[in-house]
């Protein structure tokens, strides 16, 4: 079969290609989100509320994990939502004192985002002694059938400054 297309045709057809292209690259472009756009404030907001539970003990984790998700532990251990969701993922300590920090929210097209963050708590060992931990961490959020919901998370130790 030979091609009879004219070269005006595979003109057309190569900026068709091109534009379609072009726009599916700007979907996937970034942004940095402000604090109070309404996708980032609500992020925000259920990122706290996972950083305060440890605190408060108003478990978060059910709703705001994917059912596919996947996280890596301060240890370098792995989990997944189950596991997140029973606790077994952190052997908590009695904690207290829990601080969220600044979060910053990059944005990819209207259903990505990756949050990037740190939170600390003060620690109450079995043997009593206290000490404050502090997690730098980063999260990566779909949104899908309308709802905004976290895939997978890194939480790494770092030093209070």
């Amino acid at each position: 079969m030979s091609c009879k297309c004219s070269l005006s045709c595979r003109f057309v057809l190569s900026a068709v290609i091109a534009i379609i292209f072009a726009a599916s690259v700007q979907a996937q472009a970034g942004r940095w989100a402000k604090p109070e756009e309404p996708a980032a404030k609500l992020m925000i907001d259920l990122e706290r509320k996972w950083a305060l539970a440890a605190c408060t003990h108003e478990s978060i984790e059910a709703t705001i994990l994917a059912e596919d998700f996947h996280g890596t532990a301060p240890d370098g251990s792995q989990y997944d939502k189950k596991e997140a969701v029973s606790g077994a993922a952190f052997p908590v300590t009695k904690e207290s004192e829990c601080v969220m920090y600044d979060v910053k929210v990059h944005l990819f097209g209207d259903s990505m985002a990756v949050l990037y963050g740190s939170e600390s708590a003060l620690l109450t060992e079995k043997d009593g002694r206290k000490h404050r931990r502090k997690l730098t961490w980063v999260d990566t959020w779909l949104k899908r059938d309308g709802k905004w919901q976290i895939v997978a998370a890194e939480d790494m130790p770092s030093e209070m400054k």
